[in-house]
């Protein structure tokens, strides 16, 4: 049963983990997640594979050569033993922040599979985590994008939903997710009051599009952006001039922000800049709006369309 107050405190951790080395990242979250929680947050967020690490560099460093060479097979080495096992104790380490801080908290990250159907297969995933510490999700992207392709396994609908917390209903989407509508009608018909957008970057057209989000499904969103500097490229990587010339530039500089369910700003986007971005959101707005427009409700035809979801998990 969803515990739903009119007036939640979020926080949007613009930070940057420790490119590749997930025991230092996890070092950082707990010290995070434990200021959030001081200052009073009841549902924190982080951008696109924070754990541990976007992995830009292949945005930026990749070539026929090094696709297939050394360098590039080690720094995928070193990408899949900084990812995630959600079975293992790393995972548990995770939830119990959120346990003994209080806070729920929706955490993207490279997720590994070590046994059964998909080992060895890396997906870019969520998961959200409840303030008593319990896996209320687990989302595996559906389409890993452009370069992504070359790491990410293709995931699944089980976390297309979605889920009670203490601060409403909660769902979120992976990139361009985005821009798929099935995707977002799926999760619009969950009924959620808060959405999570996790991006590696809110550049413009992901503004865009976290706000076309807000107003069609008539929900705040929270867009979540990754920070990560030239000089935490891993070094066996050559790098294009460009960047060698300013190592301490931002490949990944934020743009987090806070849509409110009309498509205004409640929180403008905040570049080139690590901080906790908090705010209140009066959930009462989410139903305010939903008088003029309820993709899933009196907006919606479903005598003419038929929709249905497959949400059973694929290599678990």
């Amino acid at each position: 049963m969803c515990i739903m107050a009119n007036i939640v405190k979020v926080g949007i951790g613009q930070f940057s983990s420790v490119h590749l080395n997930l025991p230092e990242s996890l070092h950082k979250l707990e010290s995070i997640v434990a200021d959030a929680s001081q200052q009073g947050v009841k549902l924190l967020v982080v951008g696109e594979t924070w754990l541990s690490g976007y992995p830009s560099w292949l945005d930026h460093c990749t070539n026929v050569s090094q696709w297939d060479g050394k360098e590039m097979k080690e720094v995928y080495l070193q990408f899949y033993n900084s990812s995630v096992d959600i079975k293992s104790k790393d995972f548990e380490r995770v939830c119990n922040m959120a346990k003994s801080n209080k806070v729920t908290m929706c955490i993207g990250l490279n997720e590994k599979v070590n046994a059964g159907p998909g080992n060895g297969t890396v997906y870019n995933s969520f998961v959200i985590i409840s303030h008593e510490g319990e896996l209320l999700n687990h989302h595996r992207k559906l389409m890993p994008t452009f370069t992504e392709k070359m790491l990410y396994g293709l995931g699944d609908g089980h976390g297309l939903k979605a889920v009670d917390t203490e601060v409403g209903r909660v769902g979120a989407s992976i990139c361009w997710e985005h821009w798929m509508p099935l995707t977002r009608q799926a999760l619009h018909d969950s009924g959620e009051h808060i959405h999570i957008a996790l991006w590696p970057k809110v550049h413009e057209m992901h503004q865009v599009a976290s706000r076309q989000y807000a107003f069609e499904g008539r929900c705040f969103v929270l867009a979540a952006g990754q920070m990560l500097k030239a000089s935490d490229f891993p070094k066996s990587l050559e790098q294009p001039d460009y960047l060698k010339s300013d190592l301490d530039q931002w490949t990944l500089n934020g743009g987090s922000c806070v849509v409110t369910p009309n498509g205004s700003y409640l929180v403008e986007p905040v570049f080139d800049e690590e901080k906790l971005i908090i705010c209140e959101l009066n959930l009462d707005e989410a139903i305010k709006e939903r008088m003029t427009l309820d993709t899933s409700g009196h907006y919606q035809r479903r005598d003419v369309f038929d929709f249905k979801v497959d949400r059973s998990r694929m290599n678990d």
